[in-house]
């Protein structure tokens, strides 16, 4: 199956509406992995085709063909002196003559230089060819007989070029001076080798020719001055090239910059040319050429570019020229050069108007474009054509413009680098191209530039669209001017010079018509009265002109143009033809001439496009590569103006400047694609490829740093309390993250750089990844190297990660936040992660042992009294305020609200603890508590219980009241006095008591938050699983109704039937299951506080399996009686009588209270041993010093016994223990049945009967 060519058209244009999945924001310059140049320019090749036009101009032609083809083997050879890298600095030198492999390495020499000698032989006898043939050219156009002639414009910029072109080579020449000692290391290798052997004159001449050509600066142009010197009158031919290009300049008839610096280049080297013999002043005085248009456009522009990173001021050529009056020139003063800088490189003072330039260019380019798209029309109207090639050639000119304004601007900051002076922030030691770009602009310039080659790179991928439709207009818009001018504007023309018998004007005429018409249906039309010379009818003599989208040829454009213009030129005084035409004729011409002088650029739209824009010497320094005299292979990318734009802007974090963000780096593109097309050295490609490495690594670098920290610290503000924030706006203000633009960057998947297409979102998102990964482990370490009190702070950190994680999903790919927490967190293989492993160990090593109880406060503190050693803990980590809470006022903030709960473990201690380590982490830490509980029960406390029940008395009855609470506390004194003087008690005992009832007082609370956590959980799922408040009934409706209104009302939340309903079987039964356990999981009365005190009943005495080896150390042997023991000490709760009342002691003077140094864990640990053995009854009954609470009476006169003991202080401290033992109790009760409420134990006894009653009996 066949397509015709317009369906395939058709189908190709269709692609451009194709959307593209991601329909990202375009911020880059357009790509270049498929780089085509589509170029009309034949070179005059199709010269004999036009046999029509006039021999003269075809001779031309011919000459012209031969004078481009010299002029590009120029830029081929200054291609090669600006690239040239010495090789003699890489080869390998001889030490001495008698170094055995001196010939060895003599012969790889020759090997590796002699093609770069070649091409140095070559570039000598380029430079010669081209003098010769350019002063041939000039020659003819001085002779005597030809100074009158007519001169085309394309000639005299053809002369131009070569004249830049000189200019070019002995600058270029002069720089580099590794070319004479590449030279000189060959000759001595080559000496060496051809010695003995037979010598090549002509190639032994060569050699000194070609040493003193490369030795001698301004050798070219001296040659060529000389040269110039033996033409007569040559100066008069400079002359008229000089005119020409001040014409240019005037009427701005350039289209890229460089032709804009050529031809200001032109002007100085050719001044410097003319004045010798005959002095340029004196021409000036004849009006032969004006120096003050000169002096007033080197004024304006004072730098431009020479080749590459090569400068030159324009003055330094009027400060060479022999017969130089400083007087004569105002472009030479300082202050010309300072308000140079100020009127036309200062960026800052332009960027206003480019701007508006950009906005009313891309308005219009835009509703052109809505027009053609939603019109869908073929055909054009003449209007149309020309109002749409009119608007490519404005772009082409303003993007040029743009373009030019930078270069020229790099040029003045490359010819004036800054100093320690003129900007503190550059070092003494800078290097000179250091001082040229990085220490060399300021702020506002960096920007400006960024916004300007933004502008540039924007507006080149908008004409790029459009460039079908450009393309076919501008064909359409040339032909058609072409040809109403040919066979309608020259009608009058040719009408009057036939009637005048202007027999040569006539010819000229016809030759125009005849080279370039192209005639309705390919005929002449019949009788056109014109022809005759005689006038058209009255209704007129219709012409059809026809509408075709072909463009002429840029040898037919030049032989039609060059032929009006030799009409209307006015240069061959008696000789013109512009004294025979009709005046009323030449505004037309003239008027043809200035249109068609750029067609040439808008036939070849798109490589005038490409050439426009291009940017690309901004990031070659080859010049200043060669004054660090190979101490530098290349410069590092701190000096590389791309990326220091680029850094610019990251550095500064300017929201307007982040959507510009990949302009600059497409420099590296232009730079790119100039080394591969035009210098055609794969080393420069390589080189500009390593530095795009190794900028884009540190571009995705610090893009990702920022855009975390700015996630970040959004995150933090957002979960700063706002009353917080207000009250410190006095004191410190905590501003929110300055908004900025970063989801634009992050919206980029194929960003093209070097041909490459790069998922900028997908680096992004890697990074941004680790960055979440380090935060966390940050978080993590940093609670490894503090105490339980930072579990708070832990929370909080992984609760504003958790909120940026959860911002950023709405913009990049990264993994779950649970997944990215359990790899921080070492939690993917291993049962438990560091954060469970750092509780556990806090918890034994230092909870337990080093902090107390307050039950007032229901807190944890450190002990007054420790008595272990300190823990140690690693060194907290050290990294930027990013990976905590972002900046440095919102880090201050959150440290002063964490500092709120340091010092202390309360509920929301515990509370955090439970929701981080989860069921499986608890259980994990109150099983290790257990095992540490019965090892200190084992192994530390047993024994010191048997000793203390040694110490106790054997019998210890209950005094009567009538001694008083001073003799009863006397007493006991003396019947506890080895327990109140055992040396271990209020250390070693004390201590293990109080671990233990931190470790019973921590499974407690716990236990307590996690049903708060359970009882939230259940609240919020309720509406889930259908469990709904009852509802309230309105009038005139029951109970029941209300409730199945609501039940409607809601039942499409409800999971496990919708899930049933829509979802497979495995999901239903999943559902089912998850439903259930939720209910289930408070309903079943479980309480982990009761396993807890059961297992330590079970260190104690034993459990079902059997009785503890040491059971009868805590309960005692059997009574006698066989109810209880009244008066003996055998039983657990009769020593911890004896230790309540060494607790209740009076403390003397700087003596630490027991709750002080132990707190409430003491007692919780002693009750709880009394009612886990069942014998809390009995403690009630006998305990001594609640005996004294009973003895004493408040308000009494007894103060102090025998001991010296304070019995009303004594009483108090009773008084308080008390309270906290019932309190114990009760929690306890609350939880776990005493060993006592069981009705199998229970026995009834008969009252006792005493004598008494008897007797009386």
């Amino acid at each position: 199956m066949t397509a015709s060519l317009d369906s395939a058209l058709a189908s190709v244009r269709r692609l451009e509406a194709l959307a593209l999945p991601d329909e990202q924001p375009n911020i880059e310059a357009p790509p270049t992995s498929v780089v085509y140049d589509v170029s009309f320019d034949t070179n005059f090749e199709d010269r004999n085709a036009f046999v029509t036009g006039l021999a003269k101009f075809m001779e031309e032609a011919t000459v012209h063909n031969h004078l481009n083809k010299l002029l590009e083997e120029g830029e081929m050879y200054a291609s090669m002196l600006y690239t040239w890298r010495s090789s003699s600095r890489a080869v390998p030198s001889v030490k001495s003559n008698e170094q055995p492999n001196r010939r060895e390495i003599y012969e790889k020499t020759v090997e590796v230089l002699q093609p770069e000698v070649e091409k140095l032989k070559g570039f000598m006898r380029f430079q010669e060819r081209a003098i010769e043939t350019f002063t041939a050219e000039i020659k003819q156009l001085a002779h005597e007989n030809k100074r009158r002639d007519f001169i085309s414009e394309t000639h005299l910029l053809t002369l131009s070029k070569f004249i830049n072109m000189f200019a070019i080579l002995d600058a270029l020449k002069n720089m580099k001076a590794c070319l004479n000692n590449d030279l000189a290391f060959y000759k001595r290798a080559d000496g060496f080798l051809k010695r003995g052997a037979a010598v090549d004159a002509a190639a032994m001449q060569e050699f000194p020719a070609l040493s003193l050509f490369l030795a001698t600066n301004n050798k070219i142009t001296l040659n060529l001055k000389e040269s110039l010197e033996g033409i007569p009158s040559y100066e008069e031919v400079l002359a008229t090239i000089v005119n020409s290009c001040v014409s240019h300049l005037e009427t701005k008839s350039y289209m890229l910059p460089k032709e804009k610096h050529m031809l200001l280049k032109v002007i100085g080297f050719s001044l410097f040319l003319m004045d010798g013999t005959v002095s340029i002043y004196k021409l000036d005085a004849k009006k032969k050429i004006s120096l003050s248009k000169i002096d007033k456009f080197f004024k304006q522009v004072a730098v431009v570019p020479l080749f590459g990173d090569m400068q030159i001021a324009l003055v330094s050529y009027i400060k060479q020229t022999k017969n130089y009056d400083a007087s004569k020139w105002s472009c030479v003063s300082e202050q010309a050069e300072e308000k140079a800088f100020v009127q036309h490189y200062n960026i800052q003072s332009k960027i206003d108007t480019i701007r508006t330039e950009h906005l009313k260019y891309i308005s219009e380019l835009a509703r052109y474009n809505n027009e053609i798209t939603t019109s869908g029309s073929t055909t054009w109207t003449d209007k149309q054509v020309q109002e749409l090639s009119d608007l490519s050639l404005r772009g082409l000119h303003l993007i040029s413009g743009w373009s030019t304004q930078i270069v020229e601007l790099y040029a003045w900051k490359l010819l004036h680098p800054t100093d320690k002076y003129a900007n503190r922030e550059c070092p003494d030691d800078a290097e000179e191209y250091e001082r040229a770009t990085r220490y060399n602009y300021t702020s506002n310039e960096k920007f400006a530039l960024v916004e300007v080659i933004a502008m540039i790179k924007g507006l080149t991928v908008l004409l790029t669209r459009m460039e079908v439709t450009f393309i076919e207009a501008i064909n359409r818009y040339v032909h058609m001017v072409l040809q109403v001018f040919v066979q309608v504007t020259l009608r009058d023309a040719i009408r009057y010079a036939i009637k005048k018998k202007k027999q040569q004007l006539k010819i000229v005429l016809f030759a125009i018509r005849d080279t370039c018409v192209d005639w309705a249906n390919g005929k002449e039309p019949a009788d056109d009265p014109a022809l005759r010379g005689e006038k058209d009818p009255k209704g007129g003599f219709h012409i059809d002109v026809s509408r075709r989208s072909v463009a002429p040829s840029t040898t037919q454009l030049y032989m039609c143009r060059t032929m009006v213009e030799s009409i209307i030129s006015d240069q061959a005084g008696k000789k013109s033809l512009r004294s025979d035409l009709d005046q009323r004729h030449i505004p037309d011409l003239e008027e043809f001439l200035k249109v068609t002088y750029f067609f040439p650029y808008m036939i070849n739209f798109n490589r005038s496009l490409m050439e426009a824009s291009d940017l690309s010497q901004l990031w070659y320094r080859e010049f200043f590569l060669e004054l660090t005299m190979g101490k530098r292979i290349q410069f590092p990318i701190d000096m590389s103006l791309p990326w220091i734009l680029t850094d610019h802007i990251l550095e500064t974090k300017e929201p307007s400047m982040m959507e510009y963000l990949l302009y600059p780096l497409d420099l590296y593109s232009d730079a790119g694609h100039y080394a591969l097309h035009f210098f055609k050295k794969q080393y420069l490609y390589d080189e500009v490829e390593a530095e795009v490495n190794l900028v884009f690594d540190q571009f995705i670098y610090k893009i990702s740093e920022q855009i975390f920290i700015y996630f970040k610290s959004l995150a933090c503000s957002i979960l700063l309390d706002k009353k917080f924030r207000i009250e410190c706006q006095d004191s410190q203000r905590i501003p929110f993250p300055q908004a900025n633009r970063y989801q634009t960057i992050l919206k980029q998947r194929h960003v093209q750089i070097l041909g490459r297409s790069i998922d900028l979102n997908r680096l992004i998102s890697q990074r941004l990844t680790n960055h979440m990964l380090k935060a966390l482990d940050m978080a993590i370490s940093r609670f490894e190297s503090s105490d339980l009190t930072n579990i708070m702070e832990l929370e909080l950190l992984l609760e504003t990660n958790a909120l940026t994680h959860q911002m950023l999903l709405g913009y990049v790919t990264m993994d779950p936040f649970d997944s990215l927490l359990r790899e921080a967190n070492q939690s993917v293989n291993l049962p438990h992660g560091r954060i469970t492993l750092h509780c556990f160990w806090e918890i034994n090593t230092d909870f337990m042992p080093g902090w107390v109880y307050n039950s007032t406060t229901n807190r944890f503190v450190r002990t007054k009294l420790p008595l272990t050693e300190p823990a140690t803990r690693e060194s907290p980590p050290k990294g930027p305020m990013s990976f905590f809470y972002g900046t440095r006022a919102l880090n201050s903030a959150y440290s002063t609200i964490n500092s709120l709960h340091s010092g202390f473990l309360g509920h929301g201690h515990f509370s955090a603890m439970s929701r981080l380590l989860g069921y499986q982490g608890i259980a994990m830490i109150i099983e290790e508590l257990l095992k540490q509980t019965n090892l200190c029960i084992q192994n530390t406390l047993q024994p010191y219980v048997s000793a203390l029940m040694e110490g106790m008395p054997r019998r210890c009855q209950q005094p009567l009241s009538d001694y008083g609470a001073s003799g009863v506390l006397g007493f006991y004194y003396a019947q506890l006095e080895s327990i109140i003087q055992y040396r271990s008690l209020r250390t070693e005992v004390f201590q293990s008591f109080k671990e233990i009832g931190n470790a019973i007082l921590f499974c407690l609370i716990v236990e307590q938050c996690l049903s708060q956590e359970e009882v939230l959980d259940l609240l919020q799922a309720a509406p889930f699983q259908g469990v709904l408040p009852r509802p309230y009934v309105k009038d005139g409706m029951t109970q029941e109704q209300a409730i199945q209104d609501l039940q409607e009302q809601y039942s499409a939340l409800q999971l496990v039937p919708t899930i049933s309903q829509l979802g497979t079987p495995m999901q239903a039964n999943t559902a089912r299951d998850c439903d259930l356990l939720t209910k289930e999981r408070l309903c079943r009365g479980l309480s982990m506080f009761e396993v807890v005190l059961k297992k330590i009943r079970g260190f104690l005495v034993g459990d079902d399996k059997g009785p503890s080896e040491h059971a009868q150390l805590w309960l005692g042997p059997h009574p006698a009686n066989g109810v209880m023991h009244v008066v003996e000490c055998l039983e657990f709760h009769r020593l911890w009588s004896a230790i309540q009342f060494v607790m209740c002691l009076p403390l003397g003077p700087n003596e630490v209270s027991p709750e002080e140094a132990f707190g409430d864990g003491l007692q919780w640990a002693g009750m709880a041993f009394i009612w886990l053995l069942g014998q809390e009854r009995r403690f009630e009954a006998l305990d001594f010093s609640y005996h004294i609470l009973k003895v004493y009476v408040p308000g009494s006169s007894e103060t102090a016994n025998q001991s010296g003991v304070n019995v009303r202080r004594m009483a108090d401290r009773i008084r308080a223990t008390q309270k906290m033992n019932h309190h114990i109790q009760a929690i306890i009760r609350k939880h776990m049945v005493s060993p006592n409420d069981t009705t199998e134990d229970v026995r009834y006894f008969p009252p006792p009967i005493y004598q008494s009653a008897t007797s009386a009996v």
